[in-house]
């Protein structure tokens, strides 16, 4: 599958659940990146691979004019449904991080969370992120880190997923401050942190069925098995997350979930 490709398929992939379910266990996430990007009153933000908005609420709530693009329609409907409600005015639009539609140097602040690591051309959507920031700008991303609760459910999801093209890169590559030096470092002064946000449920099957309902990926991977398929991918999930150090057989789940924030200023 060509990159155009996987990403028209990722567009109604990420859309096809009601992501902002799965989005409010990340505010603390979008809190301590907002307070990274701080002061942001009067500041022109960029928000890529927006999702349903939440960070860009939060930021447009500390004064900045925010704009937030996402490759998911769907996304940026409910987006622009929950910034309504919110009374808040964000520029929402439906866009490529890899080909994004602004000017060169034309935002403040540029952000991303765990977005922008999922094109699979990596080195473009990085240059994309350089070339929209101002010189001085400020940038601030959040990565799943490879190691640690999120790379442990990706490597048990990997054997179920098709494989991807040729030359794309790795999302988690993403969460390594080497690789993301040599995506950005030429561009952006760059710091790491390891950080980690939490998430917790009763038991591994509630888990589950609230991941497999309003994650999209997750959703449509299960939708594309067969039936014992689908079971062999609940087992592993039940296996993972009734084992140390998120579980046990039957009781309740703490996944903690790794991740890098990146911060720079734009050269």
């Amino acid at each position: 599958m060509a990159f155009e490709e996987l990403k028209e398929r990722q567009g109604v992939v990420w859309g096809s659940a009601p992501f902002e379910n799965v989005a409010g266990s990340l505010a603390d996430v979008h809190e301590a990146i907002v307070e990274a990007m701080q002061p942001a009153e009067g500041k022109r933000w960029l928000e890529v691979a927006c999702g349903t908005g939440e960070l860009a609420i939060v930021a447009a709530g500390c004064g900045a004019s925010v704009v937030g693009i996402d490759l998911a329609p769907a996304l940026i409907e409910t987006a622009k449904r929950q910034a309504a409600e919110d009374g808040l005015s964000i520029d929402y639009r439906v866009g490529d991080a890899e080909n994004l539609d602004v000017e060169d140097a034309s935002f403040d602040i540029v952000t991303s969370t765990f977005g922008v690591m999922f094109p699979p051309d990596q080195p473009r959507a990085a240059a994309e992120l350089a070339r929209v920031t101002k010189p001085g700008g400020r940038l601030g991303l959040a990565t799943w880190a490879p190691t640690g609760g999120v790379g442990a459910m990706f490597r048990m999801m990997a054997p179920f997923q098709p494989p991807l093209p040729d030359g794309a890169g790795m999302p988690l590559d993403w969460g390594r401050p080497e690789v993301v030096e040599q995506l950005l470092g030429d561009a952006f002064d760059l710091a790491f942190e390891e950080h980690v946000t939490t998430v917790e449920f009763e038991s591994s099957e509630e888990y589950w069925q609230e991941f497999s309902a309003n994650f999209g990926p997750m959703k449509t991977l299960v939708g594309m098995l067969d039936d014992g398929r689908r079971e062999e991918l609940h087992s592993a999930w039940t296996e993972l997350f009734e084992s140390s150090p998120f579980g046990s057989p039957g009781g309740p789940v703490t996944h903690t979930r790794d991740y890098l924030l990146i911060t720079g200023i734009r050269r």
